[in-house]
């Protein structure tokens, strides 16, 4: 859809390893810090497909504005006060949003629109919650178990780099209905498919993500 096969593949990365970078980032470790950020990718890639509209698909390239939030977070770890990875990634949140919005008004600026009238840096916040608050819905149907706060977290990262590794149909139609929270209809609208033939392959879909998860898997 987007470009996913830019990224790493699929890695499992348990907690205790992203709060041990975390830690050892806070330290001073600028190969460690570069090391959790990587982590990172295919999640802020994630909710970055779901804010771009019709008209900048295409124009815009979500791994481009991934690696300027991970220069703006590098540059900027110092002035970073939060004690914890989950304070992390939501400053990693706030820089991502500032940096969509630029990338709106420059590609938009340039039809002559005045774009803080369309967009403000609320909007997108709003709607990069809505997506992250979508996000943890399909976790919840992708995993078996319930999951405590740290032990999502990790499931989140899982979730991002299971869903880059889908193939391109299945990828799409997760996206469109749980991440951009799109009708049936509406998908198949974007998707130039039948609303039963939707139905069929988001069914595939999601069983094919569900086996992603460590709890499905067998020995």
């Amino acid at each position: 859809m987007l470009g996913w096969r830019e990224f790493p593949p699929m890695v499992s990365e348990a907690q205790g390893e992203i709060d041990k970078l975390f830690t050892s980032a806070r330290q001073g470790s600028s190969s460690c810090l570069g090391r959790l950020l990587t982590l990172y990718s295919n999640y802020l890639k994630l909710l970055i497909s779901a804010q771009l509209d019709d008209r900048l698909r295409g124009r815009v390239s979500p791994s481009d504005i991934v690696q300027e939030t991970f220069f703006e977070a590098h540059r900027d770890f110092a002035q970073f006060r939060g004690q914890s990875s989950g304070e992390f990634v939501a400053w990693l949140r706030k820089i991502l949003v500032n940096n969509i919005l630029r990338v709106v008004e420059q590609h938009l600026l340039t039809e002559k629109r005045d774009v803080r009238r369309e967009i403000s840096l609320e909007q997108i916040g709003r709607r990069l919650e809505e997506s992250t608050a979508r996000l943890d819905a399909l976790l919840a149907q992708s995993a078996e178990s319930p999951s405590g706060n740290a032990q999502r977290h990790e499931q989140e990262l899982i979730l991002a780099n299971a869903l880059a590794e889908l193939p391109k149909d299945y990828r799409e139609v997760i996206m469109l209905r749980h991440i951009e929270g799109l009708s049936f209809e509406d998908v198949a609208a974007r998707m130039e498919r039948t609303s039963g033939d939707v139905r069929m392959l988001w069914l595939r879909a999601l069983e094919k993500l569900r086996k992603s998860f460590p709890e499905h898997k067998t020995a």
